[in-house]
């Protein structure tokens, strides 16, 4: 039984090719997209509905309620247990998804140093004193290539790598494993691309076609159910920019646009850890995707 990955950026079409493959070979789909796994979370982070899932199973789909908060680790092996099931059912396993480290977590030899509490609350009283701006300036000098990948932003990821950089007097991106470290060797790896430009004209329709079905309504329920309290889900694309809304602290123009720009942001850095990878196949615009997939897959088996 195989192993096959559909990854790529945001809005390139990469849930709907996972299900027409998964028809196609007998497979099931494992989500690798870290904000799919919560509970609600559905229209800001455009989840295949049941129809749209075609039968098809899918795993790790919400999961977890918003209060909650996921590790790598903690997704590592609900995943990695997923593909063992998968295969021993007899199907192909598909893990579809733009969150790169996630995918890494699955597929190679990836252990998480511990935490330190000390360190972690003195970075912690830092961001609050200085800025999380700050903080982000000296991962950049210590490890540019994780600061690449991190939303400068995002403060819990920032402090999570200054942690690891400190605990163990190595780059962030240094415990990442080499790609010869895989347990599936034989997967098989596809990467969507589209140019800069047609990239961003999906990811314009994408959120305006979000607010016409409701997201404000979505975050509105989210709200109720608790995702001011929580550390990961209220920095979700989109959702951060409703809830600031909400606040009072912007307009809805100007939260459709800055959720925009977030998600040309997160698009960039996508595809910047990707590229990295040399493992992936990467399927251009022209290339009709399904059977250059399904054909990869039988020169691999032949």
């Amino acid at each position: 039984m195989k192993t096959i990955v559909i990854c790529g950026a945001t809005a390139t079409g990469k849930s709907d090719l996972a299900v027409s493959l998964a028809q196609e070979i007998g497979g099931e789909i494992i989500n690798a997209d870290s904000m799919q796994i919560y509970k609600g979370m559905d229209i800001g982070t455009a989840k295949l509905t049941e129809s749209e899932r075609a039968g098809i199973a899918h795993h790790l789909l919400d999961v977890l309620q918003v209060t909650e908060d996921a590790t790598v680790a903690w997704y590592q092996g609900l995943a990695r247990a997923a593909v063992t099931e998968i295969h021993d059912r007899g199907k192909h396993a598909i893990i579809v998804g733009g969150t790169g480290l996630y995918i890494k977590s699955i597929l190679d030899d990836l252990n998480f140093p511990d935490t330190d509490a000390a360190v972690r609350q003195k970075l912690t009283e830092e961001a609050k004193e200085f800025g999380i701006v700050q903080l982000f300036q000296r991962l950049e000098l210590l490890d540019p290539a994780a600061a690449a990948a991190i939303d400068r932003q995002n403060e819990r990821r920032v402090i999570r790598a200054l942690e690891v950089i400190e605990i163990t007097g190595k780059p962030f991106t240094a415990n990442l494993p080499r790609e010869d470290s895989s347990l599936y060797p034989d997967a098989l790896q596809f990467g969507l691309v589209m140019d800069r430009e047609k990239i961003g004209e999906r990811v314009q329709a994408r959120v305006d076609q979000m607010w016409q079905m409701g997201f404000v309504a979505e975050v509105d329920r989210l709200i109720a159910d608790g995702i001011l309290e929580a550390t990961t889900a209220r920095r979700a694309l989109g959702y951060a920019q409703i809830i600031a809304m909400r606040n009072g602290e912007i307009t809805e123009d100007v939260a459709i646009e800055e959720t925009k720009r977030a998600t040309r942001q997160y698009v960039r850095r996508q595809e910047t850890w990707f590229s990295r990878d040399a493992r992936i196949n990467w399927i251009s615009p022209v290339q009709p995707r399904l059977e250059t997939v399904l054909n990869k897959i039988n020169s691999a088996t032949s």
